[in-house]
């Protein structure tokens, strides 16, 4: 457990290094040059209009941060070629979750949020999942059903579940409503949700346009959890639970 927390620290400095060096408008301006091929620290100026001093200033900037690579010319070995490293980049990208055997999203009434946020993510990622509710209702409200059906989902109008029948060790929970997510917060809750998704709660306004305004606000979050959920890697051996 130590050695992960001190592979963490590592990765928040690295991560932090490269934020820093990239938090110059002109160099990033130079690693946007590089993105699709390489440059003479001449040609990056030429460019960019920078003088040759600063443009050696903050190359050199990038290199420490392990942004860019320089290479020799294999024609006029005196020059020398500006090389953008894409992994560090890649780097910045939030770190994969722990892999979880399912995804189950929460919200109070299992009628509406934790419902469409469970069909989106079965049309767009695949894989096991499922909803519930801390007091859920006896329906999903019709007007999830139906903003769901204009998007191509189907939803289980009498499909309602509670929470405490759902949720299995090993489960990936997300709370995507604050009343889910503070039921739940406590010591002797039966589950403990790992994200947080405040999304207001549609019924509330009861219009299609609210409810459309759900469906979007869990559409966007769950295209920005999916790499990091599908790049999770396998669970560790002897691993303790979180």
């Amino acid at each position: 457990m130590i050695e992960s927390m001190n592979a963490e620290l590592s990765s928040l400095r690295m991560r932090a290094r490269v934020h820093a060096a990239l938090g110059d408008p002109a160099r990033l301006a130079i690693v946007d040059t590089l993105v699709l091929g390489d440059a003479s620290p001449g040609e990056v100026g030429q460019q960019l209009g920078l003088p040759t001093n600063l443009v050696a200033h903050h190359v050199k900037v990038l290199q420490d941060a392990g942004l860019v690579t320089r290479t020799r010319s294999e024609g006029d070995r005196r020059r020398t070629y500006l090389r953008l490293v894409p992994e560090v980049l890649a780097s910045l990208a939030p770190p994969a979750l722990d892999r979880a055997e399912r995804v189950v999203f929460v919200c109070t009434h299992n009628s509406a949020r934790s419902q469409l946020a469970a069909a989106l993510w079965r049309d767009r990622v695949g894989g096991a999942v499922a909803s519930a509710g801390t007091h859920p209702a006896q329906r999903v409200h019709p007007r999830a059903v139906k903003v769901a059906h204009r998007h191509g989902l189907a939803l289980d109008p009498a499909g309602t579940a509670h929470v405490a029948d759902v949720v299995h060790d090993g489960d990936l929970v997300i709370a995507v409503c604050d009343n889910a997510h503070e039921d739940l917060a406590g010591p002797d809750a039966p589950v403990h949700p790992k994200l947080h998704w405040s999304v207001p709660d549609p019924a509330r306004v009861d219009t299609d346009a609210a409810f459309e305004a759900a469906y979007t606000d869990l559409a966007d979050r769950i295209t920005r959890l999916a790499p990091a959920a599908s790049a999770a890697p396998p669970p560790r051996t002897g691993s303790l639970p979180s």
